[in-house]
Protein backbone atom coordinates (compact mmCIF):
# COMPACT_ATOMS: atom_id res chain seq x y z
CA UNK A 1 0.00 0.00 0.00
CA UNK A 2 1.16 3.50 -0.81
CA UNK A 3 -0.44 7.76 0.34
CA UNK A 4 -2.80 8.12 -1.68
CA UNK A 5 -2.09 11.13 -3.78
CA UNK A 6 -2.70 13.77 -6.66
CA UNK A 7 -0.29 14.45 -9.63
CA UNK A 8 -0.07 17.44 -11.99
CA UNK A 9 2.87 17.86 -14.42
CA UNK A 10 3.61 20.71 -16.71
CA UNK A 11 3.02 18.29 -19.50
CA UNK A 12 0.21 14.57 -19.67
CA UNK A 13 1.06 12.41 -22.44
CA UNK A 14 -2.68 11.36 -23.01
CA UNK A 15 -1.60 8.69 -26.56
CA UNK A 16 -2.86 11.46 -28.59
CA UNK A 17 -0.57 14.67 -27.37
CA UNK A 18 0.72 15.99 -24.54
CA UNK A 19 -1.71 18.21 -22.37
CA UNK A 20 -1.46 20.86 -19.67
CA UNK A 21 -3.56 21.30 -16.64
CA UNK A 22 -4.07 17.37 -16.11
CA UNK A 23 -4.98 16.21 -12.73
CA UNK A 24 -3.97 12.14 -11.77
CA UNK A 25 -5.01 10.71 -8.72
CA UNK A 26 -3.09 7.87 -7.28
CA UNK A 27 -4.68 5.21 -5.18
CA UNK A 28 -3.34 3.64 -2.11
CA UNK A 29 -3.79 0.22 -4.07
CA UNK A 30 -0.86 1.93 -7.03
CA UNK A 31 -3.77 1.93 -9.33
CA UNK A 32 -4.87 5.47 -11.53
CA UNK A 33 -8.03 6.25 -9.48
CA UNK A 34 -8.56 9.43 -11.64
CA UNK A 35 -7.69 11.65 -14.14
CA UNK A 36 -9.25 15.35 -14.54
CA UNK A 37 -8.49 18.78 -14.70
CA UNK A 38 -10.48 19.57 -11.70
CA UNK A 39 -9.87 16.61 -9.02
CA UNK A 40 -10.40 18.12 -5.87
CA UNK A 41 -7.79 17.06 -3.09
CA UNK A 42 -3.91 18.52 -2.28
CA UNK A 43 -2.01 18.65 -5.59
CA UNK A 44 1.77 17.68 -6.10
CA UNK A 45 2.92 20.42 -8.76
CA UNK A 46 5.57 18.59 -10.63
CA UNK A 47 7.05 21.90 -12.60
CA UNK A 48 9.01 21.16 -15.68
CA UNK A 49 7.76 17.96 -15.56
CA UNK A 50 6.09 15.64 -18.32
CA UNK A 51 4.48 12.48 -17.28
CA UNK A 52 4.22 10.14 -19.59
CA UNK A 53 3.24 6.16 -18.96
CA UNK A 54 5.98 4.04 -18.18
CA UNK A 55 7.86 2.73 -21.31
CA UNK A 56 6.73 -1.33 -22.04
CA UNK A 57 9.44 -3.65 -22.58
CA UNK A 58 8.31 -6.56 -24.67
CA UNK A 59 11.55 -8.72 -25.46
CA UNK A 60 14.17 -9.31 -23.00
CA UNK A 61 16.52 -12.00 -22.51
CA UNK A 62 18.23 -10.08 -19.32
CA UNK A 63 20.98 -12.55 -18.96
CA UNK A 64 22.48 -11.87 -22.48
CA UNK A 65 23.65 -8.22 -20.97
CA UNK A 66 26.58 -10.37 -19.72
CA UNK A 67 27.82 -10.65 -23.61
CA UNK A 68 28.10 -6.65 -23.52
CA UNK A 69 31.88 -6.05 -24.73
CA UNK A 70 32.32 -9.66 -26.53
CA UNK A 71 31.72 -11.12 -29.45
CA UNK A 72 32.53 -7.49 -31.51
CA UNK A 73 35.98 -8.89 -32.64
CA UNK A 74 35.56 -11.00 -36.62
CA UNK A 75 38.49 -12.56 -36.48
CA UNK A 76 37.48 -14.42 -39.80
CA UNK A 77 36.93 -11.21 -41.16
CA UNK A 78 32.97 -11.41 -40.91
CA UNK A 79 30.15 -12.56 -38.35
CA UNK A 80 26.39 -13.30 -37.92
CA UNK A 81 23.71 -14.11 -35.69
CA UNK A 82 25.09 -17.61 -36.00
CA UNK A 83 28.47 -16.87 -34.95
CA UNK A 84 27.22 -14.44 -32.06
CA UNK A 85 25.13 -17.64 -30.87
CA UNK A 86 28.54 -19.67 -30.49
CA UNK A 87 29.17 -16.84 -27.52
CA UNK A 88 26.02 -16.71 -26.23
CA UNK A 89 26.43 -20.16 -25.17
CA UNK A 90 29.64 -20.19 -24.14
CA UNK A 91 27.91 -17.69 -21.18
CA UNK A 92 24.98 -20.02 -20.56
CA UNK A 93 27.61 -22.68 -19.69
CA UNK A 94 29.27 -20.61 -16.57
CA UNK A 95 25.45 -19.39 -15.04
CA UNK A 96 25.14 -20.15 -11.71
CA UNK A 97 21.81 -18.52 -10.39
CA UNK A 98 23.89 -16.03 -8.23
CA UNK A 99 25.60 -14.75 -11.49
CA UNK A 100 21.95 -15.05 -13.25
CA UNK A 101 20.23 -12.48 -10.38
CA UNK A 102 22.77 -10.56 -10.90
CA UNK A 103 23.54 -10.00 -14.76
CA UNK A 104 19.24 -9.86 -14.31
CA UNK A 105 19.52 -7.20 -11.50
CA UNK A 106 22.03 -4.80 -13.54
CA UNK A 107 19.10 -5.47 -16.51
CA UNK A 108 16.19 -4.32 -14.57
CA UNK A 109 18.03 -1.74 -12.61
CA UNK A 110 19.57 0.26 -15.79
CA UNK A 111 15.93 -0.45 -17.15
CA UNK A 112 13.88 1.66 -14.75
CA UNK A 113 16.87 4.45 -15.36
CA UNK A 114 15.64 4.23 -19.15
CA UNK A 115 12.30 5.22 -18.30
CA UNK A 116 10.72 1.14 -18.74
CA UNK A 117 8.50 -0.07 -16.00
CA UNK A 118 7.44 -3.60 -17.19
CA UNK A 119 9.11 -5.90 -18.86
CA UNK A 120 8.57 -8.78 -20.56
CA UNK A 121 11.23 -11.81 -19.50
CA UNK A 122 11.66 -13.83 -23.01
CA UNK A 123 13.19 -16.76 -20.25
CA UNK A 124 14.61 -19.64 -22.01
CA UNK A 125 17.40 -20.17 -19.76
CA UNK A 126 16.05 -22.42 -17.04
CA UNK A 127 18.30 -25.32 -15.54
CA UNK A 128 21.32 -24.64 -13.35
CA UNK A 129 22.06 -28.50 -13.38
CA UNK A 130 20.67 -29.65 -16.95
CA UNK A 131 21.05 -33.43 -15.98
CA UNK A 132 18.47 -32.45 -13.21
CA UNK A 133 16.12 -30.46 -15.10
CA UNK A 134 15.76 -28.30 -12.08
CA UNK A 135 14.50 -25.09 -13.58
CA UNK A 136 16.32 -23.21 -11.17
CA UNK A 137 17.65 -19.93 -12.80
CA UNK A 138 13.63 -19.04 -13.34
CA UNK A 139 13.56 -18.04 -9.60
CA UNK A 140 16.65 -15.50 -9.76
CA UNK A 141 15.15 -14.09 -12.44
CA UNK A 142 12.33 -13.04 -10.25
CA UNK A 143 14.40 -12.17 -7.38
CA UNK A 144 15.71 -9.54 -9.85
CA UNK A 145 12.66 -8.04 -10.63
CA UNK A 146 11.57 -7.93 -6.91
CA UNK A 147 14.81 -5.99 -6.11
CA UNK A 148 15.05 -3.25 -9.15
CA UNK A 149 11.65 -2.73 -8.44
CA UNK A 150 10.06 -3.63 -12.03
CA UNK A 151 7.17 -5.17 -13.18
CA UNK A 152 7.76 -8.44 -14.15
CA UNK A 153 5.57 -10.39 -17.43
CA UNK A 154 7.60 -13.43 -16.97
CA UNK A 155 7.22 -15.08 -20.59
CA UNK A 156 8.19 -18.56 -19.76
CA UNK A 157 9.69 -19.88 -22.64
CA UNK A 158 9.46 -23.69 -23.61
CA UNK A 159 12.95 -25.06 -25.95
CA UNK A 160 12.53 -28.59 -26.84
CA UNK A 161 14.71 -29.17 -29.87
CA UNK A 162 17.98 -27.42 -31.33
CA UNK A 163 16.15 -26.98 -34.90
CA UNK A 164 13.65 -28.92 -36.53
CA UNK A 165 14.10 -32.32 -36.21
CA UNK A 166 17.37 -32.22 -34.01
CA UNK A 167 18.00 -33.12 -30.42
CA UNK A 168 19.10 -30.19 -28.31
CA UNK A 169 22.98 -29.74 -27.72
CA UNK A 170 25.63 -28.23 -25.26
CA UNK A 171 24.08 -25.41 -23.97
CA UNK A 172 20.86 -25.81 -25.45
CA UNK A 173 20.34 -28.94 -22.69
CA UNK A 174 19.91 -25.88 -20.01
CA UNK A 175 16.71 -24.22 -21.96
CA UNK A 176 15.23 -27.97 -22.33
CA UNK A 177 11.59 -27.99 -21.75
CA UNK A 178 11.52 -31.46 -21.10
CA UNK A 179 7.68 -32.06 -22.21
CA UNK A 180 4.57 -29.91 -21.69
CA UNK A 181 3.06 -31.73 -18.90
CA UNK A 182 6.70 -31.09 -17.11
CA UNK A 183 6.83 -27.47 -18.37
CA UNK A 184 3.31 -26.70 -17.57
CA UNK A 185 3.27 -28.22 -14.28
CA UNK A 186 6.30 -26.00 -13.41
CA UNK A 187 4.66 -23.12 -15.01
CA UNK A 188 1.78 -23.50 -12.73
CA UNK A 189 4.01 -23.47 -9.67
CA UNK A 190 5.84 -20.45 -10.50
CA UNK A 191 2.21 -18.84 -10.81
CA UNK A 192 1.40 -19.52 -6.94
CA UNK A 193 4.22 -17.53 -5.48
CA UNK A 194 4.21 -14.34 -7.75
CA UNK A 195 2.95 -11.62 -6.27
CA UNK A 196 -0.42 -10.24 -8.26
CA UNK A 197 0.56 -6.15 -7.68
CA UNK A 198 3.92 -6.49 -9.88
CA UNK A 199 4.36 -10.00 -11.50
CA UNK A 200 2.20 -11.85 -13.82
CA UNK A 201 3.33 -15.15 -16.79
CA UNK A 202 3.26 -15.31 -20.02
CA UNK A 203 4.03 -18.42 -22.53
CA UNK A 204 6.20 -18.51 -24.78
CA UNK A 205 7.54 -21.09 -27.36
CA UNK A 206 10.96 -20.01 -28.57
CA UNK A 207 10.35 -20.62 -32.00
CA UNK A 208 9.43 -23.20 -34.23
CA UNK A 209 13.34 -24.15 -34.08
CA UNK A 210 13.06 -25.15 -30.73
CA UNK A 211 9.42 -26.64 -30.90
CA UNK A 212 6.89 -28.16 -32.99
CA UNK A 213 3.48 -26.57 -34.53
CA UNK A 214 1.91 -28.79 -32.28
CA UNK A 215 3.66 -28.10 -28.99
CA UNK A 216 2.74 -24.12 -29.93
CA UNK A 217 -0.80 -24.75 -30.61
CA UNK A 218 -0.88 -26.63 -27.74
CA UNK A 219 0.67 -23.27 -25.41
CA UNK A 220 -1.44 -21.15 -27.08
CA UNK A 221 -4.75 -23.11 -26.12
CA UNK A 222 -3.34 -22.79 -22.37
CA UNK A 223 -2.68 -18.97 -22.89
CA UNK A 224 -5.79 -18.41 -24.07
CA UNK A 225 -7.42 -20.34 -21.22
CA UNK A 226 -5.46 -18.63 -18.47
CA UNK A 227 -5.64 -15.02 -20.68
CA UNK A 228 -1.96 -15.12 -20.74
CA UNK A 229 -0.01 -13.42 -23.62
CA UNK A 230 1.71 -15.43 -26.43
CA UNK A 231 5.42 -14.78 -27.43
CA UNK A 232 7.55 -16.32 -29.75
CA UNK A 233 10.57 -15.63 -32.26
CA UNK A 234 9.42 -15.71 -35.59
CA UNK A 235 11.76 -15.09 -38.94
CA UNK A 236 14.54 -13.71 -37.70
CA UNK A 237 17.19 -15.20 -40.16
CA UNK A 238 16.71 -16.41 -43.46
CA UNK A 239 17.88 -20.11 -41.94
CA UNK A 240 15.09 -20.18 -39.33
CA UNK A 241 13.27 -19.76 -42.61
CA UNK A 242 15.13 -22.27 -44.66
CA UNK A 243 15.25 -24.89 -42.02
CA UNK A 244 11.63 -24.85 -41.31
CA UNK A 245 10.82 -25.09 -44.77
CA UNK A 246 12.97 -28.30 -44.87
CA UNK A 247 10.89 -30.20 -42.52
CA UNK A 248 7.54 -28.79 -42.69
CA UNK A 249 7.32 -27.27 -46.58
CA UNK A 250 5.67 -23.93 -45.05
CA UNK A 251 7.43 -21.25 -43.36
CA UNK A 252 7.28 -20.31 -39.53
CA UNK A 253 4.38 -17.55 -40.43
CA UNK A 254 2.71 -19.40 -43.21
CA UNK A 255 1.86 -22.14 -40.35
CA UNK A 256 0.74 -20.09 -37.90
CA UNK A 257 -1.86 -18.90 -40.26
CA UNK A 258 -2.67 -22.14 -41.35
CA UNK A 259 -2.80 -23.76 -37.40
CA UNK A 260 -4.45 -19.94 -35.61
CA UNK A 261 -7.35 -18.28 -36.09
CA UNK A 262 -8.26 -15.06 -35.20
CA UNK A 263 -7.11 -13.40 -31.91
CA UNK A 264 -9.15 -14.52 -29.04
CA UNK A 265 -8.97 -12.96 -25.29
CA UNK A 266 -5.15 -13.10 -24.87
CA UNK A 267 -2.87 -11.41 -27.17
CA UNK A 268 -0.05 -13.25 -29.50
CA UNK A 269 3.52 -11.43 -30.26
CA UNK A 270 5.58 -12.56 -32.93
CA UNK A 271 8.98 -11.40 -32.31
CA UNK A 272 11.22 -9.78 -34.99
CA UNK A 273 9.59 -10.63 -37.99
CA UNK A 274 12.47 -9.61 -39.77
CA UNK A 275 11.94 -11.74 -42.90
CA UNK A 276 8.64 -12.33 -43.52
CA UNK A 277 7.03 -11.39 -46.48
CA UNK A 278 5.12 -8.11 -46.69
CA UNK A 279 1.42 -9.83 -47.36
CA UNK A 280 2.05 -12.44 -44.86
CA UNK A 281 3.06 -10.06 -42.38
CA UNK A 282 -0.26 -7.80 -43.40
CA UNK A 283 -2.47 -11.33 -42.62
CA UNK A 284 -0.97 -11.74 -39.49
CA UNK A 285 -1.78 -8.31 -38.06
CA UNK A 286 -4.85 -8.73 -39.36
CA UNK A 287 -5.61 -11.02 -37.10
CA UNK A 288 -4.59 -9.84 -34.03
CA UNK A 289 -0.83 -10.47 -33.79
CA UNK A 290 1.10 -7.66 -32.49
CA UNK A 291 4.92 -7.59 -33.75
CA UNK A 292 7.61 -7.20 -31.38
CA UNK A 293 10.55 -5.29 -32.77
CA UNK A 294 13.99 -4.87 -31.40
CA UNK A 295 15.82 -2.17 -33.96
CA UNK A 296 19.03 -1.86 -31.49
CA UNK A 297 19.84 -5.94 -31.08
CA UNK A 298 17.98 -6.55 -35.04
CA UNK A 299 20.93 -4.24 -36.13
CA UNK A 300 23.75 -5.37 -34.21
CA UNK A 301 23.21 -8.70 -34.85
CA UNK A 302 22.94 -8.00 -38.87
CA UNK A 303 19.60 -9.73 -38.60
CA UNK A 304 17.73 -7.34 -41.19
CA UNK A 305 15.05 -4.60 -41.55
CA UNK A 306 11.62 -5.70 -41.27
CA UNK A 307 9.58 -5.12 -44.46
CA UNK A 308 6.66 -2.86 -42.49
CA UNK A 309 6.19 0.17 -44.91
CA UNK A 310 4.86 -2.16 -47.20
CA UNK A 311 1.80 -2.86 -44.87
CA UNK A 312 -0.69 -0.91 -44.63
CA UNK A 313 -1.76 0.21 -41.51
CA UNK A 314 -3.19 -0.68 -38.90
CA UNK A 315 0.34 -2.06 -37.94
CA UNK A 316 0.27 -2.74 -34.72
CA UNK A 317 3.98 -2.38 -33.45
CA UNK A 318 6.08 -2.79 -29.65
CA UNK A 319 9.81 -2.59 -28.86
CA UNK A 320 11.88 -4.96 -26.84
CA UNK A 321 15.30 -4.46 -25.77
CA UNK A 322 16.05 -8.27 -26.45
CA UNK A 323 20.04 -8.68 -25.74
CA UNK A 324 20.47 -6.13 -23.72
CA UNK A 325 23.78 -4.77 -25.15
CA UNK A 326 22.03 -1.11 -25.30
CA UNK A 327 19.22 -0.48 -23.20
CA UNK A 328 17.56 2.64 -24.71
CA UNK A 329 13.68 2.82 -25.25
CA UNK A 330 14.27 6.26 -27.39
CA UNK A 331 16.90 4.99 -29.67
CA UNK A 332 15.19 2.08 -30.34
CA UNK A 333 12.43 4.25 -31.20
CA UNK A 334 14.14 6.24 -33.48
CA UNK A 335 16.05 3.39 -35.23
CA UNK A 336 12.88 1.78 -35.96
CA UNK A 337 11.64 4.41 -38.09
CA UNK A 338 14.90 4.86 -39.56
CA UNK A 339 15.63 1.62 -40.35
CA UNK A 340 12.41 2.17 -42.70
CA UNK A 341 13.76 5.28 -43.99
CA UNK A 342 17.05 3.86 -44.74
CA UNK A 343 15.42 0.59 -46.23
CA UNK A 344 12.97 2.86 -48.50
CA UNK A 345 15.05 5.79 -48.96
CA UNK A 346 12.34 7.49 -48.02
CA UNK A 347 10.73 8.92 -44.72
CA UNK A 348 7.57 9.31 -42.89
CA UNK A 349 5.92 6.26 -44.36
CA UNK A 350 5.07 4.35 -41.01
CA UNK A 351 2.75 7.60 -40.02
CA UNK A 352 2.19 11.38 -40.85
CA UNK A 353 3.29 11.32 -37.25
CA UNK A 354 5.42 8.58 -36.66
CA UNK A 355 6.79 10.17 -33.23
CA UNK A 356 2.89 9.59 -31.45
CA UNK A 357 2.43 6.23 -33.12
CA UNK A 358 6.18 5.28 -31.28
CA UNK A 359 5.30 6.74 -28.03
CA UNK A 360 2.67 4.68 -28.82
CA UNK A 361 4.24 1.46 -29.53
CA UNK A 362 6.43 1.77 -26.29
CA UNK A 363 3.79 2.59 -23.53
CA UNK A 364 0.44 1.65 -25.11
CA UNK A 365 0.39 -1.42 -27.21
CA UNK A 366 3.58 -2.77 -25.62
CA UNK A 367 1.10 -2.80 -22.51
CA UNK A 368 -1.45 -4.76 -24.63
CA UNK A 369 1.34 -7.41 -25.89
CA UNK A 370 1.97 -8.35 -22.34
CA UNK A 371 -1.91 -8.37 -21.56
CA UNK A 372 -1.20 -5.64 -18.63
CA UNK A 373 -3.42 -2.99 -17.76
CA UNK A 374 -0.63 -0.10 -17.60
CA UNK A 375 0.82 2.02 -20.66
CA UNK A 376 -2.04 4.08 -20.67
CA UNK A 377 -2.72 7.54 -18.05
CA UNK A 378 -6.61 6.41 -17.14
CA UNK A 379 -8.47 5.22 -14.52
CA UNK A 380 -7.88 1.56 -13.41
CA UNK A 381 -4.36 1.29 -15.14
CA UNK A 382 -1.52 0.90 -12.87
CA UNK A 383 0.43 4.02 -11.96
CA UNK A 384 3.33 3.27 -13.80
CA UNK A 385 4.80 6.50 -14.85
CA UNK A 386 8.03 8.14 -16.42
CA UNK A 387 8.97 11.83 -15.24
CA UNK A 388 10.84 14.07 -18.44
CA UNK A 389 12.09 17.04 -17.13
CA UNK A 390 11.65 19.76 -19.35
CA UNK A 391 14.56 21.78 -18.71
CA UNK A 392 16.62 19.63 -20.12
CA UNK A 393 19.27 20.89 -22.62
CA UNK A 394 17.86 18.64 -25.07
CA UNK A 395 14.51 20.24 -24.76
CA UNK A 396 15.04 23.47 -24.07
CA UNK A 397 12.12 25.92 -26.34
CA UNK A 398 10.31 22.87 -27.26
CA UNK A 399 6.89 23.38 -26.56
CA UNK A 400 4.07 20.83 -26.24
CA UNK A 401 3.10 19.99 -29.64
CA UNK A 402 6.56 19.41 -30.64
CA UNK A 403 7.48 17.61 -27.81
CA UNK A 404 6.88 13.79 -29.24
CA UNK A 405 8.98 14.09 -32.03
CA UNK A 406 11.78 16.14 -29.98
CA UNK A 407 11.78 13.18 -27.33
CA UNK A 408 11.92 10.34 -29.90
CA UNK A 409 14.13 11.66 -32.43
CA UNK A 410 15.79 13.63 -30.82
CA UNK A 411 16.51 13.16 -26.22
CA UNK A 412 19.03 11.30 -24.71
CA UNK A 413 17.72 8.60 -21.84
CA UNK A 414 18.67 11.48 -19.29
CA UNK A 415 15.66 13.50 -19.93
CA UNK A 416 14.10 10.56 -17.92
CA UNK A 417 14.66 11.52 -14.30
CA UNK A 418 12.01 9.30 -12.33
CA UNK A 419 9.80 6.29 -12.89
CA UNK A 420 6.92 4.97 -10.89
CA UNK A 421 6.00 1.25 -10.86
CA UNK A 422 2.42 0.93 -8.62
CA UNK A 423 2.80 4.83 -7.73
CA UNK A 424 5.90 4.18 -6.13
CA UNK A 425 8.45 5.87 -7.36
CA UNK A 426 12.32 6.05 -7.73
CA UNK A 427 14.61 9.29 -8.33
CA UNK A 428 17.49 8.47 -10.76
CA UNK A 429 18.93 11.82 -11.85
CA UNK A 430 18.63 15.23 -10.76
CA UNK A 431 16.61 18.29 -13.09
CA UNK A 432 18.71 20.30 -14.79
CA UNK A 433 20.03 23.14 -13.21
Amino acid sequence: MIPPRILEADLTWTSERFEAGIRVEVGSDGRIAAVGPELAGKVERLRRRALLPGFVDVHSHAFQIGLRGRGESFPAGRGSFWSWREAMYELVEGLTPERMKALSLRTFREMRRAGITAVGEFHYLHHADPAAADFALDAAVIEAAREAGIRLVLLASYYRTGGPGRPLEGGQKRFDGVSLDRFLAHVESLAHDLDPARESLGLAPHSLRAASPEEILALDREAARRGWPLHLHLEEQQREIEEVFSIYGRTPVELLLDAMGAAGAHPRTGIHLTHTQPEQLAELLGRGWIAGLCPLTEGNLGDGIPRLAEVAPPRPLALGSDSNLRISMLENLRWLEHGQRLRSERRGLLAERPAIELLRAATTAGADSLALPAGRIEAGAWADFAVVDLGHPALAEIGADELPEALVFGAPDDVVIATAVGGDFQEHRAPAA
